[in-house]
């Protein structure tokens, strides 16, 4: 097993903090995000893990020997990241992780055990997250639903909490055949069109073309770094996180 964290972009929205360094080198309780990710994944069992670049790439040189770069990193969305990396996926299983994102290592260690070729994880508990976050968790939060442990639909704007059965927290794992359902998919659109793809719409295309998206419920405590509030959250409640400790 192996991993990939997808960090091309700037994270503009932290502000003069990602002004001279990616978005995952911005700090929470003495690491940066890429190094609470790098400690989850390491914990978890995984040692080689590739990253995907684009703003100030050559940070990255010290921490990873395998690095796929995005040229077009200001003017594309992850999923064309991710394509930067099809001979690392299409090889074998792997974690493909967002760079914003603080988690336990047991988040991943469910996500290894479940055995379909795409599957995601989720947390049912999102929305004291999000309220922490947001003044109306609406403003960000998108539809999630989920029948018998597989996907049936997410990453629409919704106007009640009722079409929100918890949140993609940016964990994948991905088996060789599952990248070469996306990719089959991938073939259909134009370079313009991929480079327009995000995450979530790609996998609400995939459920829709009839492919099987396992859900992985996650229980512990999650950060997501987007915005100066989202940091300020994080900064605050991460100690108290239950597998703190376990984890150090």
């Amino acid at each position: 097993m192996r991993a990939l964290i997808l960090a091309s972009g700037r994270g503009s929205r932290l502000g003069d903090l990602t002004a001279k360094q990616p978005k995952c080198f911005t700090r929470v309780a003495g690491k940066r995000l890429v190094d609470w990710q790098r400690q989850a994944l390491n914990q978890a069992g995984i040692q080689q893990i590739a990253v995907t670049t684009g703003y100030y790439s050559d940070s990255f040189a010290e921490l990873f020997s395998q690095r796929f770069h995005n040229a077009n990193w200001a003017s594309s969305n992850m999923v064309s990241s991710m394509m930067m990396a099809e001979d690392y996926l299409s090889e074998q299983d792997t974690i493909i992780s967002y760079s914003d994102i603080i988690y336990s290592s047991d988040a991943v260690s469910r996500l290894l055990k479940n055995q379909d070729d795409i599957a995601i994880a989720y947390d049912p508990n999102w929305l004291s997250q999000w309220q922490a976050r947001y003044d109306n968790p609406l403003d960000d939060a998108e539809s999630f639903a989920a029948e018998n442990h597989y996907l049936t639909d997410i990453g629409r704007r919704v106007s009640h909490l009722n079409e929100i059965n918890g949140q993609y927290m940016g964990l994948i794992k991905l088996s060789a055949k599952g990248w070469l359902q996306i990719t089959a998919y991938l073939a259909e659109l134009s370079p313009e069109q991929q480079a327009k793809l995000d995450m979530t719409t790609l996998l609400q295309a995939l459920i829709q073309r009839g492919n099987k998206i396992a859900t992985v419920a996650i229980n512990d405590e999650w950060f997501e770094v987007d915005t100066l509030q989202d940091l300020a959250v994080a900064k605050q409640q991460v100690a108290q996180c239950s597998w703190i400790k376990c984890d150090d």
